[in-house]
């Protein structure tokens, strides 16, 4: 399985946090509980910044 690790940033409180790419399910902020990502059945949707690719396979 292939895919890539994103560091998003957090559109609330601006915490960082490693989101793997195709998500299959939501991610949540661990700090304020916002939606980071959701699933499209292939690479997720993202709602925060993407500050950097963190591993790329």
């Amino acid at each position: 399985m292939a895919g890539d690790f994103h560091r998003v940033a957090c559109a609330d409180c601006e915490n960082e946090q490693v989101v793997f790419g195709k998500a299959a399910s939501v991610v949540s902020c661990a700090v304020c509980g916002t939606t980071l990502a959701t699933p499209t059945g292939g690479e997720a949707e993202f709602h925060g910044e993407i500050v950097e690719t963190v591993e790329a396979r």
